[in-house]
């Protein structure tokens, strides 16, 4: 069996691939994007049974290209040859628009990805507000309930929503299904409150950052800590993570620990950390940015093992010794001023209604 075969019903009569496949490092700033080559690597990936697609509006020219790779195989999608797929996108108003944001605007941003995409409607849109000192959090997410209605979505979820913002949409009626949030062996910030909340409500975890956008793999085992600047804005983020985890060495120690509990089961180092996360309480997904036919032959062998309480107290063993991160969900991450939130991008959207 295929890793992405073993699927999750996210909502009633709406089944996911626990593989997901996020699209983030194909959006502008992550170098020139060759269409041939992409389409046929997404191909495989469908075949082998990853089915969902994590995109958002703000990376830019993604949807575009889902959008093409809607056209140049619809005979494939018609024909049964190539398996339905589900396209998960977000919605990420920019900070600026945040205080004066009306139905307008998100009503603008959804038939944008719907333009994009030429579809009829979105599977999931994941809404994301970046700062709640700004009012007005309840009200846009209501927006896209007026949306749903219309039949222009299909299901909500939010995205690095923390425990008591999310309750107050949930109370107010906004049908979550999903919440997608930084989780992994380095990043247990959704256990502190998220896990229990999901649990009541009934809503799943989407995780991004399972393998900390390659930190975690036996590329970095027993390697000197990399130096700055570092390759992309992604692997960035992570090294912050890293140091908030406990510093390179801590981190060594984990690498370590997980290649032994890997080489038990005959599988890489990362499918260890991402077997990991899978057996959470709550967690519906993963997303991963395959970006390579090894990856995928990596990611088949996620559904042949399972970690046994052996290797989840090797592990946890480790993880006792972490220093963080610790706070709320994003919370490190919605702090402009500190390291997290510099490198944040607040303006991707910038839609005009003239």
């Amino acid at each position: 069996m295929h890793a992405a075969a073993s699927g999750w019903e996210l909502a009633p009569g709406y089944t996911i691939s626990r593989v997901i496949l996020g699209l983030w490092q194909l959006s502008g700033g992550h170098g020139p994007v060759d269409d041939t080559q992409a389409f046929e690597h997404m191909r495989k990936l469908m075949e082998a049974g990853l089915t969902t697609i994590d995109c958002a509006d703000i990376y830019t020219g993604v949807e575009e290209l889902i959008g093409r790779f809607y056209v140049r195989y619809r005979p494939q999608f018609l024909s049964g040859e190539l398996p339905e797929i589900q396209v998960h996108t977000k919605y990420v108003p920019d900070l600026e628009a945040l205080p004066n944001l009306s139905q307008e605007y998100t009503q603008a941003v959804i038939d944008r990805s719907l333009r994009r995409l030429g579809v009829d409607h979105l599977d999931l849109v994941q809404f994301h507000w970046w700062d709640f000192n700004i009012p007005g959090h309840v009200d846009a997410a209501m927006h896209l309930v007026k949306a749903r209605k219309a039949g222009k979505i299909r299901h909500i979820g939010v995205t690095n929503y923390d425990g008591a913002h999310l309750q107050e949409i949930l109370e107010a009626g906004v049908p979550i299904v999903s919440n997608q949030v930084q989780y992994s062996v380095l990043d247990s910030r959704p256990e502190t409150e998220m896990v229990e909340l999901a649990q009541r409500y009934g809503f799943r975890l989407l995780c991004y950052g399972t393998v900390a956008g390659g930190f975690v793999s036996d590329r970095y085992l027993e390697r000197e800590a990399p130096q700055e600047p570092l390759e992309n804005r992604s692997l960035t983020k992570y090294r912050l993570i890293i140091e908030e985890f406990g510093g390179w060495g801590l981190f060594q120690e984990l690498l370590r620990t997980l290649k032994t509990v890997a080489d038990r089961h005959g599988v890489g180092l990362a499918e260890a950390a991402i077997r990991y996360i899978l057996q959470k309480p709550a967690v519906a997904g993963i997303i991963v940015g395959a970006r390579s036919d090894d990856h995928l032959d990596r990611l088949r062998t996620l559904d042949s093992f399972e970690l046994g309480i052996e290797d989840l107290g090797l592990i946890d063993g480790v993880l006792a010794k972490a220093q963080g991160p610790v706070g709320p969900i994003f919370g490190l991450e919605r702090d402009r001023t500190g390291a997290h939130g510099r490198i944040m991008r607040y303006d991707l959207n910038r839609v005009s209604l003239d």
